[in-house]
């Protein structure tokens, strides 16, 4: 069954976040957009490249409005010490989840059981709760910041303007179609 256009169900977690503990929920993530960003574990390989790509990005989220919330099943712990003692992972502004019951990440369906880790995916949350865009890779394969911020500003566009839609690789600013009979084999 696709998440998509579901609400997301809720949630209560402690969090690292900019040198504190926080509690964050299901409840946080309504009233503006979200990207929720599973990876499997701290202290591995790929994992610190996306997040440093997200930390070298997040000003550009926060310009739209997006709030980013990693989650591993690692504690809010193990995610201080990571912050603390790597580089890359030092970057990080954004709301750091520890999901040790994996209650969330079973809650987005990315739950590697035999493991007990998260795959990689990536959901973007909308004002309302509801899942806009789903992307789960291989462990292997890394993702990209700047072609999420793309497929946000998208579905942010297609919310605000019923009856248009964004076609591939559409940039800000460029024209979008609007669905309609006359336009059926013509594109």
């Amino acid at each position: 069954m696709s998440l998509i256009n579901t609400e997301i169900k809720p949630f209560k977690a402690t969090a690292f976040k900019q040198g504190k503990f926080i509690d964050v929920s299901d409840q946080d993530l309504k009233g503006k957009w979200s990207v929720v960003f599973f990876y499997p574990a701290d202290f591995t390989f790929v994992c610190p490249t996306e997040l440093e790509d997200l930390a070298d990005n997040y000003a550009e989220f926060q310009k739209v409005g997006v709030e980013i919330y990693s989650v591993s099943t690692d504690t809010h712990f193990s995610h201080k010490a990571w912050h603390d003692h790597s580089p890359a992972i030092g970057k990080i502004k954004y709301t750091m989840v520890g999901d040790p019951t994996g209650a969330i990440t079973r809650n987005f369906d990315v739950m590697i059981e035999a493991a007990g880790l998260a795959d990689r995916g990536t959901f973007v949350v909308d004002p309302q709760g509801k899942i806009q865009i789903v992307e789960i890779t291989a462990g292997g394969i890394g993702r990209d910041a700047k072609e999420l911020l793309r497929k946000i500003k998208a579905a942010q566009y297609v919310a605000s303007h019923p009856g248009e839609v964004c076609p591939a690789k559409w940039q800000e600013g460029e024209s979008t179609l609007a669905p309609s009979l006359d336009l059926v084999g013509k594109i």
